[in-house]
C-alpha cells in the first residue's frame, strides 16, 4: 500500500498508524512494568525514551524513505524516517494514552510478537477508506477535504469513546 497516496502533509503527526520496525543488531529488549507505567506522565517519559534513542540510531537517515531505514514497513512507504517517530509518539501512542510496548517489543520493534501492532495497521486502513471514500461522498459538508485519525474515536484511551459520559448528557 502505497501510503503517500493518503497522506496529508500537515496529517502526519495527527494520523493513527503502526508498522515501523527498526533492527540495529544487539539490543537489551528493556520493557518497562505495569507498575513503571502507571501513570500517563510515566508512559509519555517512556514513549519519549524510547523515541530518542531510535533518533539517535536513525541519525543521518530521517530524509530517507522509512521502508529504507526501518524494517518490516508495512504502511508508511515513502514517508521520511523522521516522521516516523513522531507519527508513532503523537498520531499513536498520545492518542491511544499507550507505550510504545502496548504494540512493539521495544529494542526488536520490526516484530509482529504483539496483535495490537496488527489491529493498528488494519485501523489505518480503516482510517484510509472513511477519509478518502466516504467522508468525501457527504455533500454538505463544509471541509473539503474532512479526515479522521486516531484521536477521533480514541481521545487518548485505549478503549475507543463509544458513548457520552453521563454528565455530559446532564448539560444538554
Amino acid at each position: 500500500m502505497d501510503s503517500l497516496m493518503f497522506l496529508r502533509p500537515a496529517g502526519w503527526a495527527l494520523v493513527c498508524l503502526l508498522g515501523a520496525g527498526i533492527s540495529f543488531g544487539q539490543q537489551k529488549s528493556v520493557i518497562a512494568t505495569s507498575d513503571e507505567l502507571s501513570t500517563p506522565e510515566a508512559v509519555q517519559q517512556f514513549n519519549s525514551d524510547k523515541v530518542a534513542e531510535v533518533a539517535k540510531q536513525i541519525a543521518g537517515q530521517e530524509n530517507k524513505p522509512a521502508e529504507l531505514v526501518f524494517k518490516n514497513i508495512k504502511i508508511l512507504n515513502g514517508v521520511p524516517a523522521g516522521h516516523v517517530l513522531g507519527i508513532m509518539r503523537i498520531g499513536f501512542a498520545r492518542s491511544l494514552g499507550v507505550s510504545c510496548a502496548h504494540c512493539h517489543v521495544p529494542g526488536q520493534w520490526e516484530k509482529d510478537d504483539k496483535p495490537a501492532k496488527q489491529i493498528a495497521r488494519d485501523m489505518w486502513g480503516m482510517m484510509h477508506t472513511i477519509d478518502n471514500s466516504l467522508l468525501k461522498n457527504i455533500d454538505d459538508l463544509k471541509d473539503r477535504n474532512p479526515m479522521v485519525n486516531c484521536t477521533t474515536c480514541h481521545r487518548g484511551q485505549l478503549k475507543p469513546a463509544l458513548d457520552l459520559p453521563s454528565d455530559e448528557l446532564k448539560k444538554k
